[in-house]
């Protein structure tokens, strides 16, 4: 009798262990892949509401691996989430629990854009978050920033938000800066002075940042054209790309993107997101950038996949959304870049297209001229993969097969019980898109491991955890695994 109590002991703690494992696998591959905003299925609120839920679970079950998932490599928009609601939950009782929290949250805003920051800081005002711990960090990050003044001008507005929320003492000028602007005649700080002059002065306004000349530009109704020419030195990488729709709009020659210093996937949306003429005019100079920069992406964090071939998704929902335009799209190209990079002969096998275009392509071939539309059909390319005889298969889709549907985890399965004795493949579904529904990547089916992937650089953080996903690790090696991210991730912030 008690053999037979002590069996269902442990019965029920394997099948709790293992639930409490995959609640933790999903959280961290929705971390990867949910940035809040509308996807080509779902609206930005419906998916907003399942994220959410996901942080206050994982929070108030899992604490530790919760602030842990910081130093995994999930994407700024999660990040900043875990990071707000450590500070609305206060501080843990333990103190070695409340030092190792302290340096994530430190290493993770350092991290952090400037402006991603900032507005995160003002969520703690909408939040009604003040308190001790909440107004030291504040504190700590504005005394770390470089050039204070450069961020109370660039984001005047929130620094305002945020000094008078956590009573933060500011020199003289600052103050007068953010609170008394129309009392003042001229401020010594020249950034201040230039601001000030901006209200009345045209010249002026090309002193200032980018995104705080844009506003004075308007107010005094210089031309676009006029005031893109004469900016255009003082716009950051990121301003440069996000500047070139405005600049084709109206007939301006774009500013120039620097292609060395564009991140994979952001070059490989700026490629894909040119005319088709002009992609095909510039292709070798395009194909060699993307080569480029999945090269130094590898430097970073180098892939050890062996033979590997890719599934790559092309239809009609790889366009995104119109906040997530083309990005499921210009991940599978950065992937098949990142992945041909690596060596071992990769080959890429594409979804079949209307205009009956490139299939299958190598290292050499231009995959960002490929045409994306009609409908997910990922058996005809899996099938094509697995006669590459490769050690691996990654599938790079949405999740949403419909041609015909649920095909691929057929043929994986197929695969899996009859032939993978004679050559074993290991088939990985890496998924760029949050499926609200799941409240994780939506999954082909259980024979496939499936990981969240916000870009195609993170592909090498999401394979660290496809064993967790796949059930081949329990939850205490998960612990240890993201105990030495943590580790890792600090020494590196403050080194």
């Amino acid at each position: 009798m008690k053999n037979a109590s002590q069996s269902r002991d442990e019965i029920y703690a394997a099948q709790k262990e293992a639930s409490e494992r995959e609640d933790l696998v999903m959280f961290i591959n929705a971390c990867f892949a949910a940035t809040g905003q509308a996807e080509y299925y779902c609206s930005r609120s419906y998916g907003r509401v399942s994220i959410d839920f996901l942080h206050s679970y994982v929070l108030a079950n899992y604490r530790r691996v919760y602030r842990r998932v910081l130093a995994a490599g999930v994407n700024d928009f999660n990040r900043a989430r875990i990071v707000l609601k450590l500070l609305a939950a206060g501080a843990p009782p333990d103190k070695a629990d409340r030092e190792e929290e302290g340096k994530l949250i430190s290493a993770t805003l350092h991290s952090l854009p400037a402006n991603r920051v900032f507005t995160l800081f003002t969520r703690l005002r909408e939040a009604k978050i003040n308190n001790r711990r909440s107004r030291a960090v504040v504190r700590d990050y504005l005394k770390w920033r470089s050039s204070p003044a450069f961020d109370a001008v660039k984001y005047r507005s929130k620094v305002r938000i945020v000094a008078r929320h956590t009573h933060q003492d500011l020199d003289p000028e600052t103050g007068a800066f953010l609170f008394a602007l129309k009392e003042q005649k001229q401020f010594e700080t020249p950034l201040f002075d230039s601001f000030l002059r901006a209200h009345y002065s045209k010249q002026a306004v090309y002193e200032l940042p980018y995104s705080v000349a844009e506003g004075f530009a308007a107010r005094h109704q210089i031309p676009r054209l006029e005031f893109l020419r004469k900016i255009e030195p003082r716009m950051t990488h990121s301003e440069r790309q996000r500047a070139q729709s405005s600049a084709e709009r109206l007939g301006k020659e774009k500013p120039k993107v620097d292609l060395a210093r564009t991140p994979l996937t952001k070059l490989a949306m700026y490629v894909i997101g040119l005319p088709i003429e002009q992609q095909r005019r510039r292709a070798a100079e395009l194909h060699d950038a993307l080569r480029a920069a999945a090269a130094r992406a590898l430097r970073k964090r180098p892939l050890s996949l062996g033979r590997t071939a890719a599934v790559l998704d092309r239809s009609r929902s790889t366009w995104g959304s119109r906040e997530r335009r083309r990005r499921p799209l210009a991940v599978a190209v950065a992937v098949h870049y990142l992945l041909a990079a690596s060596g071992n002969g990769m080959q890429s096998f594409w979804t079949p297209s209307r205009s009956g275009d490139l299939e299958s392509a190598t290292a050499e071939d231009h995959v960002f001229l490929v045409e994306a539309g009609g409908q997910t059909d990922l058996a005809t390319p899996l099938l094509a993969a697995i006669e590459y005889q490769v050690d691996n298969v990654i599938i790079v889709s949405d999740g949403y097969e419909n041609a015909p549907a649920d095909a691929a985890r057929q043929i994986v399965h197929a695969y899996q019980t009859r032939l993978s004795q004679t050559h074993p493949i290991a088939f990985l579904h890496a998924n760029p898109v949050f499926d609200p529904d799941h409240f994780s990547p939506k999954p082909l089916g259980s024979p496939l491991t499936t990981i969240g992937l916000r870009d195609a650089e993170d592909l090498g953080a999401s394979l660290g955890f496809a064993k967790f996903s796949s059930g081949e690790a329990s939850q205490t090696q998960l612990e240890a695994y993201l105990g030495m991210l943590a580790t890792v991730f600090i020494g590196v912030s403050h080194d």
